[in-house]
């Protein structure tokens, strides 16, 4: 059970009673007549093959105050966007797929590309943006969710709780990120936010100095948590990366655009595991060695457009002290483990950390190198503003796709 303690300038709301599922939902009923909501799914095919996405549908066919469900599809053939179809249409709700390697959506996605409005890589960011660009198309929602579809321990409580700050009317939320205790299997989870961005963000402010920006990411008790909400109207300025910086982007994009009294963050599981990703130590482009690269990178840039001045001796200085605050974390997380019987593995926390820093230092040169990169996708401001009717255009292709190559 959740304290009632609220750290840092970011409201928390705690799950302190345990309140029915029922109530929850009854209410959410009531709130959808000001304020339809909608969720959305990014997805590999390959997560359809896996353990956890099945348990995931079952449960979100029981979820009676959804308007809507919009699933992108990552690296799936025609066959693969057939069976996927069929896959999702036990759903009672209004259900669209993204085919995003689709004929129809790549077309698209050439169009942006030749005016430079298109995501520059594959990955969760474009799956993210595209769908985000559907929900604004339909019109259907004023308040939408986002989950990831790889966790294993889901309850439909979890989108419930999620969604409740941002479509109630009685509150002023525009923006509420989700929180979970990342403990599975007798284990700490969660290495990249316990060994990389706490201890690095506490290194930057060491470093830096006062930033209200870095209290402002200190604030959030999971900060690469893939579970927020948002009103649908928050999503129109919102530019996002389209790496593993996707979640440190989002938060910078909300503190950019809204004062922190509109923001906040919501417990939203007692426990919470989905699929794990591979260290990597020998393969800098995949696994958490991209992930610590890619999210090193989103702070850096961030702090920089504040007016941060970077240079190869001030990188040197933040992996140290970097390095030294986050072995000192490997301890204290290794007191909280023993503490609660669970089991704690030092020296692979101290590998990761030692990677980490050395993807600090990789993230810092890649900065200095590239003066000029452009790694947010533009907002859908900017492109509506370029391609007036590219929503509409982008509506009538998933929909087509939905009508043609449903079973």
């Amino acid at each position: 059970m959740g304290d009632f303690y609220q750290n840092g300038i970011v409201t928390t709301l705690h799950n302190l009673t345990r309140r029915p599922l029922e109530d929850l939902e009854q209410e959410l009923m009531n709130f959808r007549k000001a304020r339809p909501m909608s969720l959305v799914l990014p997805s590999l095919f390959s997560e359809l093959e896996g353990p956890a996405l099945k348990h995931i549908v079952s449960e979100l066919a029981k979820v009676p105050y959804l308007e809507q469900i919009v699933i992108g599809l990552d690296r799936a053939t025609e066959e693969q966007y057939r069976y996927a179809l069929e896959y999702f249409s036990e759903l009672p709700q209004n259900v669209k797929v993204l085919w995003n390697d689709g004929p129809r959506l790549r077309a698209i996605d050439l169009k942006l590309r030749e005016q430079n409005l298109a995501p520059t890589e594959m990955g969760k960011g474009r799956n993210v943006w595209y769908c985000f660009g559907y929900v604004l198309a339909s019109g259907l929602s004023k308040s939408v969710a986002l989950h990831d579809c790889d966790i294993l321990t889901y309850s439909r409580e979890l989108v419930a709780r999620l969604i409740y700050p941002v479509a109630n009317p009685a509150f002023n939320y525009m923006f509420c990120k989700g929180y979970y205790a990342r403990v599975a299997d007798s284990k700490m989870n969660g290495r990249v936010s316990r060994l990389l961005v706490t201890p690095l963000i506490r290194a930057l402010k060491k470093v830096c100095g006062p930033n209200d920006f870095l209290d402002y990411l200190d604030s959030y008790r999971y900060p690469l948590a893939g579970e927020f909400s948002f009103r649908t109207d928050v999503i129109n300025d919102l530019r996002i990366p389209s790496d593993w910086g996707l979640e440190v982007g989002v938060l910078s994009e909300m503190k950019r655009n809204y004062a922190t009294n509109r923001l906040c963050q919501v417990d939203i599981a007692d426990t919470y595991d989905h699929k794990h990703q591979e260290l990597s130590p020998e393969d800098a482009s995949g696994g958490l060695s991209k992930m610590s690269t890619d999210i090193s990178k989103a702070l850096f840039r961030k702090l920089a457009t504040n007016g941060e001045i970077f240079s190869n001796e001030k990188f040197r200085t933040i992996k140290a002290t970097y390095f030294r605050i986050a072995l000192d974390f490997v301890e204290t997380y290794q007191n909280d483990a023993i503490i609660n019987g669970l089991t704690f593995d030092r020296h692979k926390e101290e590998k990761a950390v030692e990677l980490f820093a050395q993807n600090v230092m990789r993230a810092g040169a890649y900065f200095l190198d590239n003066p000029m990169d452009t790694p947010f996708i533009p907002s859908w401001n900017r492109v509506t503003s370029a391609i007036p009717d590219i929503k509409a255009q982008l509506m009538e292709a998933v929909d087509l796709d939905n009508e043609e190559f449903r079973p």
